[in-house]
C-alpha cells in the first residue's frame, strides 16, 4: 500500500502541502494528484476502519527499501480528489459541518464520497448525513423550517432564495451515489419547482447554473436519464395537483359551511376562548369563497405567478386568504385554514409517489 521511491519522479509540477492538515509531529504522508497531507496514523486508525486494518498488519522492523518517504513518514498514495480527501481528514481531525450551504454542501458531500469507500465509523458518517438531513428534510415541518431560512437568506441577501441550499441536482446524484434514498424526495421537489428552461439552460445568474458558486465539487451537474424521466412525471403531477387543489379549494369548503349552518348553527370551530363560532354571513361567506376560487385560478393557473410550480407553497397561501384575524366571518376563515394544512399534509405524503420514488 505505501508508495514506492518512483510513483511521483515524473509529476510536471510540485506537490503542495496542505495549508491546515500538514503537522509537524505527523506520522503518515498522504499524498493526492497535487496535495500532500501529513497526519498521525492514530487519528485515522480511531475513526476508520480501513486504516485500522491497513495498520494492523506486520510491518517489517527494518524498512523496505523501495519505500518512499517524505520528512522521515512514509506516503500513502490515494486515489481520490484532494479536496474530497481534505474534507475526510477535516472530519477526523474537526468533526462534522455549519448551515448547509452550499460551501458547506462541498464539505460534506467529499466527506460522504469517501466514508464508505475508507469505513469510516457509521456514528460518524450517521451525524454528518443527519446535517445534511436538515436541508433535504423527510417530515413537512421540517421542510417548512428550511423555507423560512430560504426566505430569510432571499430578503437578507437580495439573491434568489435557491442559492440558500446546494443544487438539488447535484443532491440527487449524491444521494445516488452514496445510498442516501431519503434525500431524493425533498431534493426532486425543489428541483420540480424550476422551469424546464431554468433545469436544462440556465443562466449565469441561475442557481442551478453549473458555473454558480461554489463550483469545486467533482459531483455531475446533470441527471441520469432515468432521473430526468421521473423529473418530468413529477413536474407534471405536481402541476395537477395544484390545480386539483384550488378545484377542492371550493368544494370542501362548501362542505363545511353546510356543517356549520345546520343543525343549530353549531361550528367545529372555536374561539380563543374555546366557544363555538358560529358562521353568521352564510351568502356574503360563499360569495367571498367563489372569489377566492377564481383570483387563485387567475394567479396560479393563468397568469402562473410565483408559487405555480410549488404545491406546497399554493396551498399555504390558500389557507392564509381569509386570515381568521381580521376576517368578518372567523368560522369560515378558520376551516379554511385547518382545510390548507390538511391538504399540505396530503400532497407531502405524496411526494415521493409523484417523482417514482417507491
Amino acid at each position: 500500500m505505501m508508495a514506492s521511491n518512483s510513483s511521483h519522479s515524473a509529476l510536471a509540477e510540485p506537490l503542495l502541502k496542505h495549508p491546515e492538515y500538514w503537522f509537524s509531529d505527523g506520522s503518515l504522508v498522504l499524498r493526492t494528484s497535487t496535495t500532500l497531507f501529513r497526519v498521525h496514523t492514530s487519528q485515522l486508525c480511531r475513526k476508520s476502519q480501513f486504516f485500522r486494518d491497513l495498520f494492523s498488519l506486520p510491518q517489517p522492523s527494518i524498512p523496505e527499501s523501495g519505500t518512499e518517504y517524505i520528512e522521515g513518514c512514509p506516503v500513502l498514495d490515494l486515489h481520490d480528489s484532494p479536496a474530497d480527501v481534505g474534507q475526510m481528514v477535516k472530519v477526523i481531525y474537526d468533526g462534522p459541518f455549519t448551515d448547509n450551504s452550499r460551501e458547506d454542501f462541498v464539505a460534506v458531500s467529499g466527506f460522504l464520497r469517501l466514508a464508505s469507500k475508507y469505513l469510516i465509523e457509521d456514528s460518524i458518517r450517521s451525524k454528518v448525513l443527519d446535517h445534511l438531513r436538515t436541508a433535504w428534510p423527510s417530515t413537512l415541518g421540517e421542510w417548512d423550517v428550511r423555507e423560512d431560512f430560504s426566505r430569510t437568506h432571499e430578503m437578507e441577501t437580495g439573491l434568489l432564495r435557491g442559492y440558500r441550499f446546494p443544487n438539488p441536482i447535484v443532491v440527487i446524484n449524491l444521494a445516488r451515489e452514496i445510498g442516501a434514498d431519503d434525500l431524493l424526495p425533498a431534493a426532486f421537489y425543489d428541483l420540480s419547482r424550476y422551469s424546464f428552461v431554468q433545469i436544462f439552460e440556465p443562466g449565469e445568474d441561475d442557481p442551478l447554473h453549473p458555473s454558480s458558486p461554489p463550483a469545486a465539487t467533482s459531483i455531475s451537474h446533470a441527471l441520469a436519464p432515468a432521473d430526468l424521466q421521473r423529473l418530468a412525471l413529477g413536474k407534471e403531477t405536481a402541476q395537477h395537483a395544484i390545480t386539483a387543489l384550488i378545484q377542492n379549494m371550493e368544494h370542501a369548503s362548501s362542505d363545511a359551511h353546510r356543517r356549520r349552518t345546520g343543525v343549530h348553527q353549531r361550528s367545529c370551530s372555536r374561539s380563543a376562548t374555546n366557544v363555538p363560532v358560529l358562521c353568521v354571513t352564510s351568502a356574503a361567506c360563499r360569495k367571498d369563497l367563489c372569489e377566492l376560487v377564481e383570483l387563485a385560478k387567475q394567479h396560479y393557473l393563468m397568469d402562473r405567478e410565483r408559487g405555480c410550480a410549488d404545491p406546497l407553497y399554493v396551498a399555504e397561501e390558500l389557507g392564509q386568504l381569509k386570515s381568521a384575524e381580521f376576517s368578518d366571518c372567523p368560522a369560515c376563515a378558520r376551516d379554511l385554514e385547518a382545510w390548507a394544512a390538511k391538504e399540505r399534509e396530503r400532497l407531502w405524503r405524496a411526494i415521493p409517489d409523484w417523482f417514482r420514488l417507491r
